[in-house]
């Protein structure tokens, strides 16, 4: 009996721990939000990201999967490699001159709560993303 109580409290544990790093900072926008996810998790080839975010911050969008698939996002970081890009100052070249992302992802420069558009950080395009 002691055993399942153990197991019971630990798997809620690990749900806590697991909802509270995969939870919008507030204020951070969509894409800052999924780009962090994607460096820490990696893609699972679904819009998990994108849909905790909207759950969590808009949950009346519910055409979002849709405005990403427009963009050619059917999954987390294809939102980046067809549909938006970080904006060129943040981008860094390498000697061929190829744009990659940097080490670090840029502070995000929020948005208003209930919005599902991303900050100025990004751009429309596409072609290089976190993974």
């Amino acid at each position: 009996m002691e055993e399942k109580r153990i197991e019971r409290e630990a798997q809620e544990w690990v749900r806590l721990v697991a909802d509270d790093l995969t939870r919008p900072a507030d204020g951070e926008c969509l894409a800052c939000f999924v780009a962090r996810m994607l460096r820490a998790f990696g893609c699972s080839t679904t819009l998990r990201f994108a849909m905790r975010y909207r759950d969590l911050r808009a949950p009346r969008a519910t055409g979002l999967e849709r405005r990403l698939g427009d963009l050619g996002g059917y999954c987390d970081c294809e939102i980046f490699r067809n549909g938006i890009q970080l904006a060129e100052h943040f981008l860094e070249r390498d000697a061929d001159g190829y744009a990659r992302w940097p080490e670090g992802l840029p502070v995000c420069q929020r948005v208003r709560r209930g919005s599902t558009q991303w900050c100025g950080n990004w751009s429309p395009a596409g072609g290089q993303g976190p993974c």
